[in-house]
């Protein structure tokens, strides 16, 4: 890999799988690769977010996982078959690209751009309240700008600073999630020296209003409340592509996740409702893990889990903003946002997409601040269901893929995902009741129709793009 400066758009992703040669370099090693890929299941949301869905469904939340956890491993599986084939920085608005047409690759990669800077302003948000209780002589806005430069020096410094920053904060959340999970079980099953929780055990799970105490219509309502903590699974196959065997790591990846979502989702919320009846009190004022730690005599459980709550925001945050400018990049490569997206510097890092990306992430922040219940109630609404379009087109784009892949070289095929095509239909179907479901819901009516209008005039630019194009090559 050359390590001169890319002056010029980068020439399209080569589809060998021996690393990149699109002026990105091959800086992630395998244990960055393999942390990336565990962590990146591991949102925020699973930390802060829990509390509600067991509340709104009881026990039977665990189901609501299992769920949203069955969709993201098959979604997961159609894009490791494409990005194993192909791996690229665009992932699946490159494979929309070739698979649905350039509108289709144009429009889910803008969308997914939008939805990660949003994500900045949420997460920067959310670290500099905790920073601010820790040290209040710094304003709350002083630590979300403090915090938003300091991972932009990251990403701009090297796409390996990038992996070893997330190695670290992937890696705390790791340990403290299965430490968690060995914890609570050993107190579940009554074999923990020192616990004194006389309410713990299996039975919390049909006591108290049975296991779905809320009927089973509240399975439907968890799902709705869960399935955004699952997104970021898919950076892996975005990483891979400046590693030096994307092939090997976006398997490695795609084989673990169905064991990675068993344990830290599944294994935890399965912990915590074990632990405590449902309905407790503490679970909803204190967070369900929180709860759950007191529960079992462990001391200052609230301090050590908002450290692992910061660590889990700023890898969110450092993940964003490199996920956000590698589909900057890719787009500039194609054509679809300013050239100056698809340059490098001699590290091989896109500049002006880290930069834009991280600018609008400030104007974000702003947003926050300023206008919280207007202006950015509407960026967060118009970006909520972004998530499910994207997993959308990963399942549509993979329907016509796996023809390509064997017409192009059948031996590229190394990860192939079940039931060929029915699952992938299936997971369609899925997908489209999820999003029908949520407009019986009031806050997901909104979601929806906002992020369906982003959509929509997005795919429409797009439209208008493709037939100027085509005019002028007449």
């Amino acid at each position: 890999m050359s390590t001169q400066p890319t002056t010029d758009v980068a020439p399209p992703p080569s589809p060998s799988g021996d690393g990149p040669s699109d002026g990105l370099q091959a800086g992630l090693k395998n244990r960055h690769l393999s942390m990336i890929a565990i962590g990146g299941v591991i949102g925020a949301g699973l930390f802060v977010g829990s509390a509600s869905g067991i509340a709104a469904a009881g026990p039977a939340i665990l189901l609501s996982y299992a769920l949203v956890g069955a969709l993201v491993v098959f979604v997961m599986r159609m894009l490791g078959e494409m990005a194993a084939a192909y791996p690229s920085s665009g992932s699946f608005s490159a494979y929309a690209d070739r698979a649905l047409g350039r509108w289709a690759g144009f429009s889910i990669g803008w969308l997914y751009w939008f939805f990660w800077v949003v994500v900045l302003a949420v997460e920067a948000t959310a670290g500099a309240k905790i920073l601010e209780g820790w040290i209040p002589a710094v304003p709350q806005w002083g630590w979300a700008l403090i915090v938003m430069v300091v991972l932009t020096a990251t990403n701009l410094a090297s796409v390996a600073s990038y992996g070893e920053f997330e190695f670290w904060f992937a890696g705390i959340k790791v340990v403290a999630i299965a430490a968690f999970v060995a914890i609570g079980l050993l107190a579940v099953f009554g074999v923990l020296p020192g616990a004194h929780s006389e309410t713990a055990g299996i039975a919390n799970l049909t006591e108290h209003g049975g296991f779905m105490p809320n009927g089973p219509g509240s399975i439907l309502t968890g799902v709705l409340m869960v399935v955004f903590s699952f997104m970021g699974s898919e950076i892996v196959t975005l990483a891979a592509g400046e590693s030096e065997n994307p092939q090997r790591a976006v398997t490695k990846a795609t084989n673990s996740v169905i064991w990675r979502i068993a344990v830290f989702y599944l294994g935890s919320i399965f912990v915590v409702v074990s632990l405590l009846p449902w309905n407790d009190k503490s679970i909803t004022e204190d967070g369900s893990y929180v709860a759950a730690l007191n529960a079992i005599g462990i001391p200052h459980a609230g301090e050590v889990m908002n450290v692992i709550v910061l660590t889990a925001v700023l890898s969110c945050l450092n993940s964003g903003l490199y996920t956000a400018s590698r589909m900057a990049f890719s787009l500039g490569q194609r054509g679809d946002a300013p050239k100056a997206f698809a340059r490098t510097t001699a590290r091989g890092v896109p500049r002006a997409a880290i930069l834009s990306s991280v600018a609008f992430g400030f104007v974000a922040v702003f947003f926050n601040y300023e206008w919280p219940d207007t202006v950015f109630a509407f960026l967060l609404n118009s970006s909520g269901a972004v998530a499910l379009f994207v997993w959308l087109v990963i399942c549509f784009a993979q329907l016509r893929m796996r023809g390509m892949i064997l017409r192009d070289d059948p031996s590229k095929l190394v990860v192939k995902m079940w039931l060929f095509p029915y699952l992938t239909w299936a997971t369609i179907g899925l997908i489209s009741f999820v999003l029908v479901y949520m407009l019986t819901d009031p806050a997901g009516r909104q979601q929806v129709t906002l992020s369906l209008l982003a959509a929509v005039l997005v795919v429409a630019v797009a439209l208008v793009r493709d037939r100027v194009r085509g005019s002028r090559t007449a």
